[in-house]
């Protein structure tokens, strides 16, 4: 089963490629490499039936009629029709005497709780994210003086309300906030004319403000200030007006769907909010629609976005109870979609694989977010738009990228990390990518960012040191890999046998190096049913008729799991692995010496951790190579 996946779109290939056998080492390996020339072809889906009791959240083709706007009256299509061209909603909702002071009618039930040790470090007056403080006194909140993203999301997006409200009785933590949200008043009297200028005014943030401003309502207002109440109800409305006028000039899908996420609560919970609820329920719709691909995955291909998407709906739906209104179908749907393609990233101790961005985010986490979702799922495995194949036998998982980076117009920390793996056995890491370049700013250091979403920062072949898509600025991606070509097998019978027993293959194939080098790296790897043994195989693949004269330097790297301690056999060709479960597990090279430098990894708090990594290179000719390796548990 082939699969050539563009960057633009996914389109199954015709022609199904050679099942090239993975050759075995030198005479010095004391470990032989098998083929897997006559593999059988199976369905994508490498698990059993699923046990009983368990539901199954499919991840197929969105209907369009799932992502429709809500069924409305003729009168309520005309009150939609005439917000959206313009006429205020007091009018709309007050034809008739004057209209109400600004409120908020209900009270919402926070779903998802914060960090209380954040919280703990604002009460002693610090701002605290991804290990980093900084004094709130220092902070400019008018924005002026730019802080690092991380920063910037939080402060102006009010995510700390969240933290603050977890970190101990209401009545001690709303002077706090109060503190706070007069200093962002103060610094941010009204909304600018053009979106963009400052970080306060960017969609994303102004949307995540209004709607985090909306969930934790009962902490702002639970003192007796009532001049800043009447300040926090004033900038809300004005904050909703501004997002009315320009959520369509959003940064990308995801920051257009937060805007929008804004509206919608605003129209919920405020006195007049009936017409803008309807025209932002029917702007949400149609932003979800476009937000993800057909297997539920964003189109940024982050686990960030996927995560981020979650919690925004997650909040809108807790703003949809406390107005007694059901949700419209869509955003249940969404959710059922989002959570499967997320989970299919998580390794054995259920915290994040390093992609995209992303770093180890800690399985608690995690499982928070799916709990309050609401959705009973299992990993998504066999994903195609998404791009990630997730293989997962006995404890052994596999994580593999087999699809292009994001267009540039989705990515926000985009990675040149086509043909990576990571695997995981049990609670320990083996092979990782360095990840966290979306946390830089906090104990990662800004500089930092760009070499953390190259291709030597993953754990894939690297050609000259160049990548195989290039990495801009600002988290966006140019040109490189186009097309990536997918084949995922079953093995079974002889070839099976051969290699000790049943497998999964996987091989794809990428062209991000055809146009400077004229080489295609494909890759192939096995993983044993037992999970005891991960074979591979990287072959570069002349991509003309007429082959290019001289070498290129190549370099293999396989980043280590922080628990993992390494050291060189005797021969060179191999290194013994430690791992921090007592287990021992023996990597073998038939293509040259290995070498061990050193590497860092992001942790699950984002802090960068030194690590080690396994690098196979030398010189391969323009006319292409191949080099094989296997891991092996040992014992």
């Amino acid at each position: 089963m082939v699969d050539a996946v563009s960057r633009d779109a996914i389109t199954p290939g015709d022609a199904q490629t050679a099942a090239d056998p993975v050759p075995a080492p030198n005479a010095n390996s004391a470990i032989p490499l098998g083929g897997a020339a006559e593999a059988g072809v199976v369905g994508g889906n490498d698990a059993a039936t699923p046990p009983p009791g368990e539901l199954i959240e499919p991840g197929r083709a969105l209907a369009i009629a799932d992502f429709a706007p809500p069924s409305l009256g003729a009168g309520e299509r005309m009150l939609r029709l005439a917000y959206r061209a313009g006429i205020p909603a007091s009018m709309l909702s007050f034809p008739i005497g004057k209209a109400a002071k600004p409120r908020i009618i209900a009270a919402v039930a926070n779903p998802l709780s914060g960090r209380a040790a954040a919280g703990k470090a604002l009460r002693a007056g610090h701002f605290l994210v991804h290990g980093v403080k900084a004094p709130i006194a220092q902070i400019d909140f008018g924005g002026a003086a730019r802080l690092t993203p991380p920063f910037e999301r939080c402060v102006h997006g009010f995510s700390w309300l969240a933290d603050l409200d977890a970190c101990g009785p209401r009545e001690q933590v709303t002077p706090v906030a109060a503190r706070i949200l007069t200093a962002w008043l103060d610094a941010n009297p009204k909304a600018l004319a053009r979106p963009g200028k400052r970080p306060a005014w960017i969609v994303a943030n102004a949307g995540t403000r209004v709607l985090n401003w909306l969930v934790h309502a009962p902490l702002i207002f639970a003192g007796d200030d009532k001049a800043l109440r009447k300040r926090v109800l004033a900038a809300l409305a004005d904050t909703a007006r501004w997002l009315d006028r320009n959520v369509g000039t959003a940064e990308d899908r995801l920051a257009e769907t937060a805007g929008w996420c804004g509206i919608v609560a605003a129209g919920l919970l405020m006195i007049d909010g009936k017409p803008r609820r309807l025209y932002g329920e029917a702007g949400l719709v149609r932003a979800l629609g476009e937000l993800v691909g057909d297997d539920g995955g964003v189109l940024s291909r982050s686990p960030l976005g996927q995560m981020e998407a979650i919690e925004l709906l997650v909040r809108l739906r807790a703003c949809y109870a406390a107005a007694k209104r059901e949700p419209p179908p869509a955003i249940e749907v969404m959710l059922a979609l989002l959570v499967p393609p997320l989970l299919a990233l998580t390794h054995g101790d259920g915290s994040l694989g390093s992609w995209q961005g992303a770093w180890a985010i800690e399985a608690e986490t995690i499982a928070t977010l799916v709990v309050a979702s609401g959705v009973r799922t299992r990993p998504l495995r066999d994903v195609r738009q998404w791009g990630y194949q997730r293989v997962a036998v006995q404890k052994a998982i596999l994580q593999f990228d087999a699809a292009p980076p994001p267009l540039a117009r989705h990515a926000r920390s985009g990675c040149a990390s086509t043909l990576a793996f990571e695997f995981s056995h049990g609670g320990e890491r083996i092979v990782v990518n360095c990840g966290g370049s979306a946390c830089a700013g906090g104990l990662v250091p800004v500089r930092l960012e760009q070499g953390l979403r190259a291709s030597a920062a993953h754990s894939t072949l690297v050609l000259d040191d160049a990548n195989s898509t290039a990495v801009l600025i600002n988290g966006r991606i140019g040109s490189g890999v186009g097309e990536v070509e997918v084949d995922r097998r079953m093995l079974e019978g002889e070839s099976a046998a051969r290699s000790g027993g049943g497998a999964t293959r996987l091989e794809a194939s990428h062209d991000g190096y055809g146009a400077r080098y004229g080489l295609t790296h494909r890759r192939i790897l096995i993983l044993r049913d037992d999970g005891s043994e991960l074979r591979g195989e990287d072959l570069l693949v002349p991509n003309g008729r007429k082959g290019k004269r001289g070498k290129v330097a190549y370099a293999i790297r396989f980043h280590l799991g922080p628990d993992v301690e390494a050291g060189l056999s005797e021969d060179g060709q191999g290194a013994g692995l430690a791992l921090g479960d007592g287990s021992y597990w023996q990597f073998r090279s038939g293509s040259g010496e290995v070498s061990i430098e050193d590497s860092i990894w992001v942790d699950g708090q984002a802090r960068p951790m030194p690590v080690q990594q396994l690098v196979l290179q030398g010189l391969v000719s323009r006319g292409g190579g191949n080099f094989s390796w296997l891991l092996k548990k040992m014992g």
